[in-house]
């Protein structure tokens, strides 16, 4: 299919004017504060399994799955299988889900940094009641506060991102939340292996410092500039212009400026974003804003990140040995996150999902086949397996992070037009949160009746979600964020749901 019979074929890749402009200071410094959000994200996906593995947590919370975890073997695949531990983990993101509804509202009216302070204020609280938590409701209230503090950071760090960057660069600052998000959960591993050594109150201190990437998204949220999109669509015309001229470096901004008004205007005249997002011509967006994370959660990657010390004591390594394990998946993904940065906007996002989508079907189908072929009776693995298992979970943790780990959030954080950008975002966020809840709750219980089988059931997800990425996804690399629509009336099969400008619309027939 080529561009002069309106179509780009299966990659949807379409040549674009650019803006003029550079990477500034203000810029990089910006994106750099308002990463932080993904501190807090990442921070909790990394303390939550560590502390539920810590035998002093156990036993003032959970001392029924604490007598289980005595009287079992350490491979036994069902001994920490139970639904209020589970329900440690999953509440925060029930809670969060719920928040960005409120945060869609925010983001919109009153922009995206007073949606970042609501959120890192939120989370500050709860990292302060869980560091004190005497009893379950304490702690279960104090996930529910952090939740609400996830809800509003997802929901307007990623957009902040995307509309501050310049479109060149966009794939590459957007990636400085995931690298935040692994940077948290690397650093929660870290601490968790020095804390599961301090008796009785180690646990404490881990969830404590929680405290510390939520007050930097507050600070953040104070010294960042606000995007020009936002203020622009809040009527602050001036001010956006002059805010859009620092950022860009120039005085000639006066095509950006035009498109971003124009976005506006058109924004200004939804009052009902969640209605509008229904509409046909948004399905191609609609379509990114949910099966991004939905894929991006299936790929299997948060019962690793969530539970991985647990995981690794189920399969048979020592206390000790499973957080050192935990703090090696850890760094994987925060390394290999530097490879999307270098590549994404050099390569695009389609070949790092595809690729990425590959190693993680390979990797899990092998870990797999290891588990159900030497991982018998309440034997832990030999060595040589176990080894080969945390290599696998490496690899497989490597092909997320440079793949689904930051373009999950990246892609649907840029396709949407001004005035469906708040609502797609939020949606993007619910349905995340959704189905990190879902599989937070289920995958103790998952584990211990498909044991080795659960590897297998993610792996057929990979699959589906790589095929997906290849006829459905059109490449979105350097494509200004107010230009987005395009690439929906050029691709083969989202065109056909996009109807042409009205300029461009044929004459009725006389």
């Amino acid at each position: 299919m080529t561009e002069e019979d309106g179509g780009v074929g299966i990659n949807g890749v379409l040549p674009t004017r650019e803006y003029e402009g550079k990477t500034t200071i203000h810029v990089i410094l910006a994106c750099l504060v308002a990463a932080t959000g993904g501190l807090i994200f990442g921070y909790d996906i990394g303390i939550s399994g560590g502390v539920t593995s810590m035998n002093d947590f156990l036993i003032k919370f959970f001392p029924v799955v604490y007598e289980r975890k005595l009287s079992a073997q350490e491979s036994d695949y069902c001994k920490y299988d139970n639904q209020g531990l589970q329900a440690f983990t999953s509440s925060l993101y029930i809670a969060g889900l719920l928040a960005t509804l409120v945060a869609s509202y925010t983001t919109r009216k009153w922009g995206r940094k007073a949606t970042m302070f609501i959120g890192g204020t939120s989370y500050l609280v709860g990292s302060i009641l869980n560091a004190a938590a005497q009893d379950l409701a304490m702690l279960i209230i104090g996930r529910i506060m952090l939740g609400i503090g996830v809800g509003f950071g997802n929901q307007a760090v990623p957009l902040y991102l995307s509309e501050l960057a310049p479109a060149r660069w966009r794939g590459a600052l957007n990636m400085l939340f995931q690298l935040a998000t692994t940077t948290g959960n690397l650093t929660a591993n870290l601490i968790n292996y020095g804390t599961g050594k301090i008796y009785p109150w180690g646990w404490r201190l881990s969830l404590g410092l929680a405290g510390v990437p939520a007050s930097l998204l507050i600070l953040g949220s104070i010294l960042c500039p606000e995007t020009p999109n936002s203020l622009i669509e809040r009527g602050h015309f001036e001010k956006g212009r002059a805010t859009l001229e620092k950022v860009r470096g120039t005085p000639n901004v006066d095509l950006e400026y035009d498109d971003i008004l124009e976005a506006s205007r058109a924004a200004n005249q939804v009052k009902h974003p969640f209605r509008n997002i229904l509409q046909r011509e948004n399905r191609p967006q609609l379509a990114m804003a949910i099966f991004c994370p939905f894929f991006q959660e299936f790929t299997g990657i948060n019962n690793i990140l969530f539970y991985a010390p647990v995981l690794f004591q189920t399969i048979g390594f020592g206390a000790d040995a499973s957080l050192y394990s935990a703090v090696i998946t850890g760094a994987c993904l925060w390394g290999f996150t530097f490879v999307t940065i270098l590549t994404v906007d050099r390569w695009g996002r389609r070949k790092l999902l595809l690729t990425g989508g590959l190693l993680m079907f390979i990797s899990q189908v092998l870990i797999g086949i290891i588990l159900a072929l030497k991982f018998v009776g309440n034997q832990p693995l030999p060595k040589n397996y176990a080894t080969a298992v945390v290599v696998l979970i490496c690899l497989y943790v490597a092909a997320f992070s440079w793949s689904w780990g930051g373009l999950g959030w990246l892609i649907p954080s840029e396709v949407f037009s001004l005035q469906t950008r708040s609502a797609g975002q939020s949606i993007t966020v619910c349905v995340n949160l959704m189905f990190v809840f879902v599989i937070a709750q289920a995958f103790l219980t998952m584990l211990c009746h498909m044991q080795f089988g659960i590897f297998l059931f993610f792996s057929g997800w990979v699959f589906i979600m790589t095929v997906s990425v290849y006829f459905f996804l059109p490449e979105t690399k350097g494509v200004p964020i107010e230009e987005m629509s395009l690439l929906w009336r050029s691709h083969w099969f989202w065109r056909r749901f996009v109807p042409p400008p009205e300029d461009e619309k044929p004459p009725p027939p006389t």
